[in-house]
């Protein structure tokens, strides 16, 4: 992809003096250098500090852990590649021409990629309170979102089981009640199934694990 993609030298509305810095966070080793490797580098160590530090900020009576799980979950590869496709920073990417043929500006880990290298573009070319500005503008909304200290990192199986053992009530029951498609890309659909109060919801996933893990999902939303 050209270089051109990036000409309007900025990211929304965080403008960068300096153009050259952005086409480098954009621009995949697969094309050569300069690319945007060492950038990366810098911008997950950045990442890190923001969300360690709002996270410090509002959780003052969390744990370590609970603040480990919280900020793993929030810089990992899925949460940045959503964020990079947000921002429409997979049509802007300048790849080779073997990872254009294979979609790369669709690839979770080069998206991912990307937004780290844009982050650290960002403090060389403005300053770490401009960085942080820019950050936040993409994780206050995650950061709103995050479940209470106790909860984050835990799965939906494991919050529902947590939830009925705390009321002395039976677990959950899970059924597999469908798999369709073709061997290499099943999919399966599993009822959870409560006692008390007496519920069920349904789930589907591309794998049993899954399709559980969205059941459970979903019927703690009837419990909320």
């Amino acid at each position: 992809m050209a270089d051109e993609r990036a000409a309007d030298a900025g990211i929304g509305d965080h403008r960068f003096v300096d153009p050259a810095l952005l086409r480098r966070a954009l621009t995949h080793r697969s094309a050569g250098s300069p690319h945007n490797e060492r950038l990366e580098f810098l911008g997950d160590a950045l990442l890190n500090l923001f969300v360690a530090e709002q996270l410090y900020q509002r959780w003052p009576s969390a744990d370590e852990g609970a603040m480990t799980r919280a900020r793993a979950e929030l810089v990992r590869e899925s949460t940045l590649a959503r964020i990079a496709r947000d921002l429409g920073l997979g049509e802007r990417l300048t790849l080779g021409p073997g990872e254009m043929k294979s979609g790369g500006h669709r690839r979770d880990s080069i998206l991912a990629d990307a937004v780290e290298a844009v982050i650290a573009a960002r403090y060389l070319d403005a300053g770490l309170e401009a960085c942080r500005e820019l950050v936040l503008s993409w994780y206050l909304p995650l950061l709103d979102a995050l479940p209470p200290p106790n909860r984050v990192g835990k799965d939906p199986k494991t919050r529902l089981q947590e939830w009925l053992q705390a009321r002395g009530w039976p677990l959950p029951a899970y059924a597999l009640l469908a798999e369709r498609g073709d061997e290499h890309d099943r999919i399966f659909q599993v009822r959870c199934t409560i006692a008390q109060p007496p519920l069920s919801a349904e789930g589907e996933g591309t794998s049993r694990r899954a399709a559980e893990q969205s059941a459970a999902e979903a019927l703690l939303a009837h419990l909320a």
